[in-house]
């Protein structure tokens, strides 16, 4: 399932007022989807980003693959989870020192909870600042359309 696929089943889910935005990211890749462990092109093929970000992600410490026995990275439903985690911070801005330290919490288990609240909040900040800055860019540029003749919407 492509990114773009990612998207739209979670967009559709968030439309259902009896699922939390938790149960959409859990759901977005059911480890049903996974049976086996998947190789780095399947993996890249997957989230839509090239098994070069995947092999930088895995030597910034933000994911461990296990190999087979002719080294060959194999990713299993739950690296496949942190790695839909993991491009969607990143196609949200997050930087990677800010994934990184996220990551480290995470590793050390449930005490940091709080700490990566924190910083989950200040991305979701940051985020919901950058969407209302997109939309007023898209106001100008709609206008813009509009002062040349142009249809503006979809």
């Amino acid at each position: 399932m492509a990114t773009i696929d990612l998207m739209d089943k979670a967009l559709a889910a968030l439309t259902d007022v009896n699922v939390s935005a938790t149960e959409v990211v859990h759901g977005l890749l059911n480890p049903g989807e996974v049976t086996e462990p998947l190789g780095i092109s399947e993996v890249a093929e997957l989230l839509d980003v090239s098994p070069h970000t995947l092999r930088y992600y895995e030597r910034c410490g933000l994911i461990e693959v296990n190999r087979d026995r002719n080294d060959h990275r194999l990713y299993d439903a739950a690296a496949v989870r942190r790695l839909v985690f993991l491009t969607r911070m990143r196609l949200s801005g997050m930087p990677m020192r800010d994934l990184q330290h996220y990551v480290e919490l995470v590793d050390r288990g449930e005490e940091t909870v709080p700490e990566r609240l924190d910083l989950l909040i200040e991305h979701r900040d940051t985020v919901r600042r950058r969407i209302r800055e997109l939309q007023l860019s898209l106001v100008a540029t709609e206008y813009k359309i509009a002062t040349y003749g142009g249809a503006t919407g979809p």
